[in-house]
């Protein structure tokens, strides 16, 4: 209706303007009067109809992809008859063909996934799983016609590949290569480890060994610290399919990452030997930590921290009593816990000397017993202004701000129906910044006194609690029947946080990891602190790595926004030592360690070829499993498949009027026109 309205209007407006010009030639004036109509037709259109609909349709050719594993397990064992030079040949030329019909698209995979085909079997791993996750991203949509998979089924990462076959919604065609017969191999299959251990702590691993087709065969299973063989001992094989789990005992004698490789002894004729070793990485730490509860009598408090910190290994404590203190050396400890001390009777006032001339860290604990006096002078951090002779009931609740270390909602709730502690009367002023834990409640007044809190003065940790009466909070807990007791957690996290050094070097370096596998890239950080600890990247920093036959390479790294980071690249399999160096004010900084990168062996892990699991992935897609020398039969059934076609897409849009140029010409041609024949013929 509105393409007639158009025309109408066009026609009135020719009437209009010619119907009065008699003079003109009857055929110029039809020819003028239909001029003027289109062309206000044209105009009409442009303001009613300022879309168009556009219909078109577009081709789109199957897409085939060609999938070639390239990882060491394909070159590594080979089928009796195996023409490697011919199954390379065949599949170039199937490539071909496919080329010259469909959209092809063609990728070797590995641990890496890249287009093209390679046939080195260089890879050290076998994903599948992330070849078809990167199909699936890739193509999402695509007129995908069929996956030819060439593989022996051996995919050591990323698990299985039959979860993602479904979403490509094709056929995968598998090509089956390597050998499903059992071939005489030893091997370790797995080795279980824990990759922290403390000092002096026994630990166990298990080592799972595997043989086939070796029954009646003898190995020695020898384990090595660092080079150096620690165990051994001998495995008789009992079968041609023998696994067996040997749990080993070891004992961490030396502090830092160890590396433990555990060798199986050859036999004669295995297909491989190189799955004979492997080694793991174990960081041993000196956790332990030696902590004083210094106390001028026996008290129940004393028990419930005991029995806290003792629950920990890696605290070794000891609870010294009265005079007795001033014969201990202060030095010897990593935490120090001033029970009521200073007190009135002024017991081991040698030792409190002594550890006010130290760094060592100190937990005061004050209670009814406490000298305020004393505490006073024998540290400067916080003044107590009140008195011995006062005391009063205190409940505990938790500062929702407190972030030294983590106390959950759950036992916040416990600390708050705590039974209270007992207090010296008196208000608590801080000189410097303090991390308060818990505050006081008087009654059901929450006051922003502090009950818990800590202090770090010139690099020096501090804790304090006001309060004494720990035991009535194990009393409470005892009540309630936890699970696990918040007074013990508590006390341990306060006894952890104030225990911990801190490492105040200026320039650190180290590894993003301890260990490598050699087909990642070694990463490597730095960061420069400058006398107010405040992170620096202005100096250049160097560094030289060293491997284990001596061999030096030297980097400089990168900035960052606020330090530095090397991307040493892919490494050999090795021990590594490295020494950076920067120069800050003018003195030489250096920092130094060490990292390894461990050697891939998972593709000689396993030598049998799982064609059951080409087959499924097949089978669950409509397709079909060929062995090499048939491979060029593939293109028969695609080319037969009726499923793998071209499709035609219909695209239907809507254009703006006002992008067509060529109607805003046939306009001005209009126009123009119309001026100069009426131009010509006296018509203004």
């Amino acid at each position: 209706m509105a393409l007639i309205g158009c025309l109408l209007l066009g026609l009135l407006f020719a009437y209009i303007s010619y119907r009065k010009t008699p003079h003109l030639e009857r055929k110029l004036r039809i020819s003028l009067a239909l001029l003027r109509a289109v062309l206000i037709a044209l105009i009409c259109g442009l303001l009613f109809f300022p879309l168009v609909k556009r219909v078109s349709y577009n081709l789109e050719k199957p897409l085939i992809i060609i999938a070639q594993d390239n990882s060491l397990s394909i070159g590594h064992v080979q089928p009796a008859g195996f023409n490697k030079k011919q199954y390379e040949k065949d599949l170039q030329a199937l490539s071909d063909k496919l080329s010259a019909q469909y959209e092809l698209k063609i990728y070797h995979f590995s641990d890496s996934i890249k287009p093209g085909f390679d046939f080195s079997n260089s890879g050290k791993l076998s994903n599948a799983a992330a070849l078809f996750s990167r199909l699936n991203d890739e193509y999402l949509n695509r007129n995908i016609g069929a996956v030819i998979l060439a593989s022996d089924g051996i995919f050591n990462r990323g698990g299985s590949p039959l979860y993602d076959l479904n979403k490509l919604k094709a056929p995968v065609y598998t090509i089956a290569l390597g050998d499903t017969i059992p071939k005489r191999d030893l091997m370790v299959a797995n080795v279980n480890h824990n990759n922290l251990v403390y000092l002096n702590n026994e630990f166990t691993i298990e080592v799972q060994v595997e043989a086939f087709e070796s029954k009646g065969e003898e190995t020695k299973l020898s384990i090595s610290e660092n080079g150096k063989t620690i165990q051994e001992s001998k495995i008789q094989i009992g079968s041609n399919a023998f696994v067996k789990t040997i749990p080993v005992k070891l004992k961490a004698s030396k502090i830092g990452l160890q590396k433990y490789t555990v060798q199986l002894s050859p036999l004669g004729n295995e297909v491989s030997e190189k799955n004979n070793a492997q080694s793991v990485f174990i960081e041993v730490i000196d956790a332990r930590q030696k902590v004083l509860i210094a106390a001028g009598a026996a008290h129940p408090d004393i028990a419930t921290i005991k029995q806290a910190i003792s629950g920990n290994k890696n605290y070794d404590l000891k609870v010294v009593l009265g005079e007795d203190l001033n014969a201990m050396n202060v030095n010897d400890y990593g935490l120090v816990i001033l029970y009521q001390l200073p007190n009135a009777q002024n017991h081991g006032a040698a030792f409190l000397a002594k550890l006010a001339q130290t760094n060592v860290p100190v937990w005061y604990i004050l209670g009814a017993q406490s000298d305020v006096g004393k505490f006073n002078q024998v540290q400067k951090a916080i003044g107590f202004n009140g008195s011995n002779s006062t005391i009063q009931e205190a409940f505990s609740y938790l500062n929702p701000d407190f972030s030294a270390f983590d106390v959950d909602g759950a036992a916040a709730k416990h600390i708050d129906d705590f039974d209270p502690l007992l207090a010296p009367f008196g208000k608590v002023s801080i000189n410097g910044n303090s991390f308060v834990a818990l505050y006081q409640r008087i009654g059901k007044i929450k006051t922003q006194s502090p009950q818990l809190f800590f202090l770090n003065e010139n690099g020096k940790k501090a804790g304090y609690l006001i309060g004494e009466g720990l035991w009535r909070w194990k009393l409470s807990e005892s009540k309630d029947a936890l699970a696990s007791s918040v007074v013990n957690g508590l006390i341990s996290k306060t006894v952890q946080y104030l225990s911990v050094k801190d490492d105040k070097r200026k320039f650190k370096v180290y590894p993003a990891k301890n260990t490598f596998d050699e087909n990642e890239n070694v990463l490597l950080n730095a960061v420069l602190y400058n006398d107010s600890y405040v992170a620096i990247n202005t100096p250049d920093v160097n560094i030289q790595l060293k491997n284990q036959e001596g061999k030096l390479y030297n980097f400089l790294f990168s900035r960052t926004a606020s330090s530095y980071q090397l991307d040493a690249g892919m490494l050999p399999a090795g021990n590594y030592t490295f020494l950076a160096s920067t120069s800050l004010g003018g003195k030489k900084q250096i920092a130094q360690g060490a990292f390894y990168v461990n050697a891939m062996i998972a593709e000689y892990q396993q030598t049998i070829a799982n064609h059951q699991l080409l087959n499924n992935m097949s089978v669950q897609t409509n397709g079909r499993m060929y062995m090499p020398q048939n491979l060029l039969s593939i293109l028969n059934d695609i080319s037969k498949n009726e499923e793998i076609k071209t499709l035609s897409y219909e695209d239907r849009r809507y254009e703006e009027l006002i992008n067509f140029k060529w109607l805003f010409a046939v306009i001005i041609l209009l126009i123009s026109l119309e001026w100069f024949f009426r131009k010509r013929n006296g018509e203004i």
